[in-house]
């Protein structure tokens, strides 16, 4: 993989049956599935999920975000870059474009998020809609492009990324799940 930013090289897919079994199977469900992956991670870590913000800083997304939010080439959003920790472990990174004109009104509460989950937020907004998953895979020894203060893992990152709506507002999340994410399978619900 060329040097560059992960999200404008990778191909992003929707969940087509036939490319599924692509995915390795234990980690299918967790894709796929289309709820609150914040619940599902703190059910899988016995309530031992943490974050820990690794940037949040106005930016210009990169192109594959620009072109899912329908953003303008100089649009600024929020950036938002986090480590999702289940009991102790890093189990998934997480980036999440906000555009600045989402950040109006009662969705400024965005802006300052700290160490809380944003999904948890999005969930329990009435208002909330999602539009269908994409997922993607970076080859092994390639996930330095994630984040720089990532270290290079030695085996394939899975990931997803899907646009949420709040009163028709648009922000695009994506959760990478790295290699140190291992539930038990009595978590999987």
């Amino acid at each position: 993989m060329a040097k560059g930013h992960f999200s404008d090289q990778l191909i992003w897919r929707q969940p087509l049956l036939g490319e599924v079994s692509k995915v390795p199977a234990g980690l299918r469900d967790w894709l796929l599935n289309s709820g609150s992956l914040t619940r599902r991670l703190q059910q899988a870590s016995d309530g031992q999920l943490s974050v820990e913000v690794l940037n949040q800083s106005v930016q210009l997304p990169r192109f594959s975000e620009r072109r899912v939010l329908a953003l303008a080439p100089r649009q600024l959003a929020l950036i938002r870059e986090v480590l999702l920790f289940g009991r102790g472990k890093p189990w998934v990174y997480a980036r999440s474009v906000i555009p600045l004109k989402t950040l109006t009104g009662r969705l400024r509460k965005l802006r300052h998020l700290d160490s809380r989950p944003l999904g948890a937020l999005l969930f329990s907004d009435p208002t909330m809609s999602r539009e269908p998953l994409e997922w993607t895979c970076i080859p092994a020894n390639n996930s330095a492009t994630l984040n720089p203060k990532l270290p290079p893992y030695n085996q394939p990152i899975w990931g997803r990324r899907s646009v949420f709506k709040l009163s028709a507002k648009p922000l695009l999340v994506c959760e990478m799940f790295l290699p140190g994410f291992k539930p038990d399978e009595h978590s999987i619900k």
